[in-house]
């Protein structure tokens, strides 16, 4: 019913120059696996296994990650360090992956309608690959539990998150009605809102569900928030002619978007996970 996950993965990454002035943000590594490999690993686990990424200019990287390399396998086949490429093969082996372009970064919503020639007519989670989403101990991914969601709803989903009032206004923020525990039936949605002018605290962050009646939105969305095309306008469009629930997830959230939160997210991986091998 729900099998194809979309990654825009096309922004410059300039929080983090000079680094990514040549390698896309996606791939800095968070330890040793890149970021954007999280994240697929964890559309996997949530039973989306067609991957389609929207890119840009130098962005090569991504696609060349997620194919053979067969100069180094063939290098270091037979040897220790053969071990290292464990998890990317299986990944290579799950998953199928394919690629379009977004020409131009007009906002979020236009990466998203940019993919419409991956997905077609069907349900699709996104993956923005900055929010590093972790699971609690013995917990589901978030998109594994947004799924489980959407079979039972059958309608766009959005993840969310309590922030504090002086973070408000780097996201997207909902106001509800809870209709379950942490499920609200969204009714308002703002784009980057002045902390006086949010109506809550809860912030989306990088997971979602999209039903493909989001395209034909986007197309008839106008340019908002810094003369963008906003997915959030377009999902609020969606929401007063029909459904969009918001999830507060169980697990933890990472924005390695920021340099904090991406140290944050590596020490967190290195004492979590690495240090118990």
């Amino acid at each position: 019913m729900i099998s194809k996950c979309l990654f825009p993965v096309a922004g410059y990454g300039t929080r983090f120059l000079p680094a990514t002035k040549s390698m896309p943000k996606e791939m800095l590594p968070i330890v040793n696996k890149p970021l954007v490999q999280y994240g697929v690993e964890e559309s996997l686990e949530a039973g989306l296994h067609e991957i389609g990424f929207v890119t840009g200019r130098g962005k090569r990287a991504i696609a060349d990650h997620f194919d053979v390399s067969y100069e180094l396998e063939h290098q270091i086949a037979g040897s220790s360090k053969e071990q290292y490429l464990t998890s990317i093969r299986e990944v290579i082996a799950k998953g199928s992956f394919s690629f379009t372009r977004q020409s131009e970064m007009r906002g979020l919503g236009d990466a998203i309608l940019n993919g419409r020639r991956l997905i077609g007519n069907q349900p699709f989670g996104v993956v923005l690959s900055d929010d590093l989403c972790v699971a609690d101990e013995d917990g589901e991914g978030v998109l594994t539990q947004m799924v489980k969601l959407f079979k039972q709803f059958r309608c766009s989903i959005v993840a969310v998150q309590e922030v504090p009032e002086d973070q408000i206004s780097k996201f997207g923020v909902i106001a509800g009605n809870p209709i379950k525990d942490n499920i609200y039936q969204v009714n308002e949605m703002v784009e980057k809102p002045a902390p006086e002018d949010a109506p809550s605290n809860l912030a989306i962050i990088g997971r979602y569900i999209l039903t493909p009646d989001i395209f034909e939105i986007i197309e008839n969305t106008p340019p908002g928030k810094n003369d963008e095309v906003q997915l959030t306008d377009a999902l609020m469009t969606q929401a007063k002619n029909g459904c969009v629930l918001a999830y507060k997830f169980k697990g933890r959230r990472f924005d390695c978007g920021s340099v904090a939160g991406f140290v944050e997210a590596t020490n967190f991986v290195y004492e979590n996970v690495y240090s118990q091998e």
